[in-house]
């Protein structure tokens, strides 16, 4: 089986199930953002040890994106074909992220305030593909099917790179410096 088909040099795209979209059409766009966000996270797995619990929690998400995707690259014509949690986002997706950020946010004292990204690598990675996700979020507003669990599950995903992220995190550093912050800018002056 050979990588390339041509069959999308003239700028085209097949959906899941059937038919074709322009490369830059907006349902492309969705899906290629959460495809990024899933290679994002890729990269943040690559930096935890094997078989760790983020590790396995990260697998988890990435093979969920996999329906996400195919979800948002399906026809709304054929949307009906979709089977429940294997091509198609469900509720129970979206409430299994629930349980989970409530599960890692047990774990340590929730930050009072914005937060720094870049205490550590790990953290670093899960954020950007944190913005990602949000930025996918946005993107499939306007391309989702009526009644669709895409966005919720996005929303949630976010709210747990957040929280996985800060869980990587000895201490998150505040976007206002505290009392101490400044004592030591001040010595570093002097």
């Amino acid at each position: 089986m050979r990588i390339y088909t041509r069959r999308g040099d003239d700028g085209t795209t097949g959906l899941y199930l059937g038919g074709r979209l322009r490369k830059d059409a907006p349902a492309v766009e969705a899906y290629g953002t959460v495809d990024e966000a899933q290679a994002f996270l890729g990269l943040a797995r690559a930096e935890t040890a094997p078989g760790s619990p983020l590790d396995s929690a990260l697998i988890d998400l990435e093979r969920e994106l996999w329906v996400l995707m195919a979800d948002l690259a399906t026809d709304h014509a054929n949307r009906h074909k979709l089977e429940e949690g294997r091509t198609l986002v469900t509720a129970a997706m979206v409430s299994a992220l629930e349980v989970r950020i409530d599960e890692v946010g047990a774990g340590f004292t929730m930050p009072a305030d914005f937060v720094v990204p870049g205490q550590g690598r790990t953290a670093a990675l899960l954020d950007v593909a944190r913005t990602v996700v949000r930025r996918a979020e946005r993107l499939s507003l306007d391309v989702v099917a009526e009644g669709s669990q895409v966005v919720p599950y996005l929303n949630r995903l976010s709210d747990l790179l957040w929280t996985l992220a800060r869980s990587q995190e000895a201490e998150s550093l505040y976007t206002r410096p505290a009392a101490h912050d400044h004592d030591h800018d001040d010595r570093d002056a002097r």
